[in-house]
C-alpha cells in the first residue's frame, strides 16, 4: 500500500497557523511581486476567485468581501512543510516528498492494519502537532493514492483519511472522477482523450493497451495501470537532485543602475548556490540574464543573457557570485530599464564526480571548502543572510510584498509574543 499526505490549501493553511482569527474567512495568497493568487481558502474558492487570477482584476472581490490577502512567504511554507514531514515520518519506514505540500508514504510491508482508521490518526496527528489540515489517502498504487487523498477534501465526512482498495469502490470513484484530474495525465493529452470520448478515469482504463501506447506513450500506459491497481511508479527514497535549477525574480519596478541590478543577481546567484549545495552538486555552466519589461512598448527592450563556464565544476559561493556579478556587468546597457533578471545553473553534476585537472591548486581548493562550509554553518544556526559577501547589498530582493506576515518560525525577531492576563 502507498499513501499521499498532501495538506490542504497549503500556503493558506500555514498564514491560518498564527492567526487563527482568519479560520471560516476568505484568505489569498499571492506570487512575487504581489502579482497573481497561488493560493485561496475554500471561501475564497467559492467566491470565484481563480487560481492565477492577476490581483489587480480581482482586487475589486477582495475589497467587496473583506479577503485576507498575504504576499507569499516561502521561508515561512518551507519551515512548516519540513515540520509536516517530520511527524509524517513517524508513520512510515520511507517518504517520498513530492512536493512543498505533498508527500508518498511506503506502507509496504505493512500487515494487520486497519488502513482506513491509519489514514485518519496520520492526519489527526498532522493537525495536533502543527495545526496544517492534511488529507490523507491510502491505496495499491501511487497514482490510486492521490485520488483518494482528494476525495478527502470533497467529504469532510472522510475526517481526512481516505483508504481506497476494494475494486468496487474504485470503480464507482474512478467513474466520476475526470480525466483530466488524473495525476500523469497532462493538458495537451486532454483533448486527444475527449475524441475518443474519453471524460473520466474510468473511460481512460476501458481504453486498450495500445491505444494508451499510441497516444501518450509509456507514461500513459503506467498510468492506465496503475489505475487499475498495478503499482508501476517507482517509490524514490529521499529526493532527486535536480539537473537545472533557476533563481530568477520580476521587480517591483524597473532597474537602471548597474550596481543595483549587480546586488541582485548576486543575491540569485547565493540562492542558487544554496540549493546546490543541499543537493550535494556543483555546476559545470551557468546563465546569468536580465529582461526589459515587456508589457512598455514605448521603452527600449533588450533581453541579454550571458553564459559562463567553469573549468571545474563548483559549488563555491564566492567563485559564482563573483562571476554572476562579472555576467551582469558584461551585458548591462545603459538607458534599458532591466525589470527581470536570474542566474540558471544549467550543468550540473554530483559532487563526488567531480573530475579536477593535473595542475589545481589543491590547497587553495580547500581553503575555499573551509570557507564555504564556514558561511553554511553560520547561516544555518542564525538565519539564511546572516554572513553574505559585500556585493550583495542588504541581501533584499527587491519585490513588493506590502501584504508579506512575519517568519514566525525562522528569525528570532519575527516570534509571536503571547500574553498571558
Amino acid at each position: 500500500m502507498f499513501a499521499l499526505a498532501d495538506c490542504n490549501n497549503f500556503f493558506v493553511s500555514c498564514e491560518r497557523v498564527f492567526r487563527p482569527d482568519l479560520q471560516g474567512k476568505p484568505v489569498i495568497v499571492l506570487s512575487s511581486n504581489d502579482g497573481c493568487v497561488v493560493a485561496r481558502s475554500n471561501e475564497a474558492k467559492a467566491l470565484g476567485i481563480k487560481m492565477g487570477a492577476p490581483f489587480f482584476k480581482i482586487k475589486y472581490l477582495v475589497e467587496k468581501h473583506n479577503v485576507a490577502v498575504f504576499s507569499g512567504n516561502m521561508a515561512l511554507y518551507g519551515d512548516m512543510s519540513q515540520r509536516v514531514r517530520w511527524v509524517l515520518e513517524e508513520f512510515a519506514p520511507s517518504i517520498e516528498v513530492y512536493s512543498i505540500d505533498e508527500a508518498f508514504l511506503d506502507l509496504r510491508g505493512m500487515t494487520n492494519v486497519d488502513f482506513d482508521m491509519y489514514a485518519k490518526y496520520i492526519s489527526q496527528r498532522c493537525w495536533k502537532l502543527t495545526y496544517i489540515p492534511v488529507s490523507v489517502g491510502i491505496a495499491p498504487t501511487k497514482t490510486l493514492a492521490k485520488i483518494a487523498s482528494k476525495l478527502c477534501k470533497l467529504y469532510p465526512k472522510l475526517n481526512g483519511g481516505c483508504y481506497m482498495h476494494r475494486p468496487e469502490d474504485v470503480e464507482k470513484v474512478l467513474r466520476n472522477f475526470p480525466v483530466e484530474d488524473v495525476w500523469g495525465i497532462g493538458r495537451k493529452s486532454v483533448p486527444k482523450l475527449m475524441a475518443l470520448d474519453v471524460k473520466t478515469a474510468f473511460d481512460f482504463t476501458r481504453l486498450g493497451e495500445g491505444v494508451i501506447r499510441n497516444i501518450l506513450g509509456v507514461t500513459g500506459v503506467r498510468t492506465w495501470k496503475e489505475l487499475q491497481g498495478i503499482p508501476c511508479i517507482e517509490f524514490e527514497e529521499g529526493f532527486e537532485a535536480k539537473q537545472s535549477i533557476c533563481v530568477s525574480r520580476s521587480f517591483s519596478s524597473e532597474i537602471y543602475d548597474v550596481g543595483e541590478l549587480q546586488e541582485q543577481v548576486a543575491n540569485f546567484a547565493s540562492s542558487m548556490v544554496v540549493k546546490l549545495r543541499q543537493q550535494y552538486s556543483a555546476v559545470c555552466e551557468m546563465v546569468v540574464f536580465a529582461y526589459t519589461n515587456r508589457f512598455k512598448d514605448e521603452l527600449p527592450q533588450t533581453r541579454a543573457n550571458l553564459l559562463v563556464s567553469f573549468e571545474t565544476p563548483t559549488s563555491d559561493h564566492r567563485c559564482i557570485i563573483t562571476k554572476a556579478v562579472a555576467a551582469t556587468r558584461e551585458l548591462f546597457e545603459d538607458g534599458y530599464g532591466y525589470k527581470k533578471a536570474g542566474v540558471i545553473a544549467t550543468k550540473i553534476v554530483a559532487e563526488k564526480n567531480i573530475m579536477h585537472t593535473l595542475f589545481e591548486d589543491t590547497e587553495a581548493i580547500e581553503r575555499e571548502r573551509k570557507i564555504t562550509s564556514a558561511l553554511d554553518a553560520i547561516n544555518s544556526t542564525f538565519g539564511r543572510g546572516t554572513v553574505k559577501l559585500a556585493v550583495q547589498g542588504s541581501g533584499n530582493i527587491k519585490t513588493s510584498s506590502e501584504n508579506q506576515s512575519p517568519h514566525y518560525t525562522t528569525l528570532w525577531r519575527d516570534i509571536p509574543n503571547v500574553t498571558v492576563k
